[in-house]
């Protein structure tokens, strides 16, 4: 299979694994390549879609590209979703090649008890345990960042874990004892560094003070020395256009916090007589107030869909009191994505699209900053009758050289993985 580029340039594609299984790795915001570029990771199903239950179990592992792209299993977990799975991905900094993920553990006492994670040491085989499930893990892998998921699973389904009682109905809006914790990855000790009411108190807005809070969208710098998240809160979980969104920085001891974009707004929706259910399945990723999608370019500057001075674009915020912000891609990257720069070279942008409500169809581009120039790779049908919590985004990811991209699909009525090489045209210049 291959895709042509709108600079004609052909981008081979093929598929990982024989189809006997599905595969899929989950989000936009990790690499699924080892090292070497040789291991890819991903989490083997034995169906494409299913309504998720706690007992619901996937398999963790990855292929080989250097041996016939076989797929090797490294344990099982319950605790995932079809939108970012369990969290899987690399220690860089760790010895050898370990990897994290999460996982239900009954006995784990940590903060947010039930939920845990595994760190495997693919060459020996072992495994240890920690009592705090992940969100991402620090390029250093001396530290990982947490919330709680059951917390999600109320306020953002898609990206919660499922509870055997069903969505808890005793959550505080704005604890003093909850919010993003910090693990210590050699003794799996925790701390709290910034809580939700530290949140609320944060530059204040009065739409907080009825609304429920939560933090999404968790990245640390490559230095690992600087993070970002996405702080929402709202009076209705069940309609997303009434989240509210604000884009945060702070130090690793959740020190030194900036305020670089709140996106508050006045919500109509909230009246009594607003009907969530007449929102369509992608219309809260194409609002006009939407922040999603934070990434790290560098150690000092995030990409991000986000509203700046009433103007919804790809924007590049400079992480500092004050800094800069810049439009990326102005009348030619026109919809949300998930995106992300090329790890060698920043010239490249690589971003998706949502599906088109009449064709189904969603595009994966490379935007050339320099030239200002976008190339389609290609253009992938999905089943309109997916849901918000089951759906399959192709959330591209590069490889570790910058070559090849990999997404996940379901073009071929199969949750599959891709890999896409795209040296082609990027040697074309």
């Amino acid at each position: 299979m291959t895709f042509q580029s709108s600079s004609a340039h052909f981008c081979p594609v093929r598929r990982l694994g024989d189809g006997s299984r599905h595969h899929f790795f989950g989000y936009y915001d990790k690499t699924v390549w080892d090292k070497a570029d040789r291991l890819v990771l991903a989490n083997q199903v034995g169906m494409m879609t299913a309504d998720l239950t706690p007992d619901l179990q996937a398999e963790v592992g990855y292929f080989d590209t250097a041996d016939q792209d076989r797929y090797h299993v490294c344990g099982q977990t319950t605790a995932w979703n079809w939108q970012m799975g369990c969290q899987l991905q690399w220690l860089d900094g760790a010895d050898g090649l370990q990897i994290i993920y999460n996982v239900r553990r009954a006995s784990a006492q940590g903060p947010y008890p039930g939920f845990g994670s595994a760190i495997h040491h693919i060459e020996t085989g072992n495994t240890r345990y920690l009592d705090c499930p992940i969100y991402v893990a620090a390029p250093n892998s001396r530290y990982a960042l947490s919330v709680d998921y059951s917390r999600l699973y109320v306020t953002h389904e898609t990206i919660g874990y499922s509870e055997p009682t069903g969505r808890r109905q005793d959550l505080p809006l704005y604890p003093e004892d909850d919010g993003i914790h910090s693990i210590d990855l050699a003794s799996g000790e925790t701390t709290l560094l910034v809580s939700y009411a530290d949140l609320r108190r944060f530059h204040h807005r009065p739409s907080m003070d009825k609304a429920l809070h939560w933090v999404s969208h968790i990245e640390i710098n490559p230095a690992s020395s600087r993070i970002l998240f996405l702080h929402r809160w709202t009076e209705r979980v069940e309609d997303e256009t009434c989240f509210l969104h604000r884009l945060i920085t702070m130090d690793p001891d959740g020190g030194n916090m900036r305020l670089l974009e709140c996106s508050d707004h006045p919500l109509p929706q909230l009246a009594d007589d607003f009907d969530p259910n007449a929102v369509g399945t992608y219309d809260y990723e194409k609002s006009e107030y939407q922040i999603s999608h934070p990434l790290w370019r560098d150690d000092h500057h995030i990409i991000v869909w986000a509203p700046h001075n009433g103007s919804i674009h790809y924007h590049l915020y400079e992480d500092a009191d004050q800094g800069c912000v810049e439009i990326i891609g102005k009348g030619i990257l026109t919809e949300n994505g998930h995106m992300t720069f090329s790890p060698v070279n920043t010239r490249w942008l690589l971003t998706d699209t949502y599906p088109d409500p009449d064709t189904n169809e969603r595009i994966l581009i490379l935007y050339d900053c320099d030239k200002q120039v976008r190339h389609d790779l290609g253009s992938f049908y999905t089943d309109p009758d997916l849901r918000k919590e089951n759906r399959c985004d192709l959330h591209p990811r590069w490889s570790r050289d910058g070559r090849q991209v990999c997404i996940d699909s379901v073009h071929e009525h199969q949750r599959q993985m891709y890999l896409i090489d795209v040296s082609a045209l990027l040697d074309a210049d």
